[in-house]
């Protein structure tokens, strides 16, 4: 089973968005998820602090900013 890390802040709208999106098919394509907040991490907060929302999948970045379903979607059933 795949694992999905999405490094996020509080109060973070696009944030917010690409998790509710990851959240949309979960269910269907069958991962782990975890959402990290960086705030309280001072080494995350300076490594992405400018581009959360960070997705990674199996430990590995895959997109920051926002989501493209399809291109995560193949990239979870690969």
């Amino acid at each position: 089973m795949k694992e999905v890390m999405v490094y996020s802040r509080v109060g973070c709208h696009l944030c917010e968005i690409a998790i509710d999106q990851i959240n949309s098919v979960k269910d269907e394509l069958g991962f782990n998820l975890e959402i990290k907040f960086i705030g309280d991490d001072a080494v995350l907060e300076q490594e992405y602090g400018e581009q959360v929302p960070v997705i990674l999948i199996n430990n590995k970045i895959h997109d920051y900013w926002r989501v493209d379903l399809a291109r995560f979607t193949k990239a979870i059933k690969a």
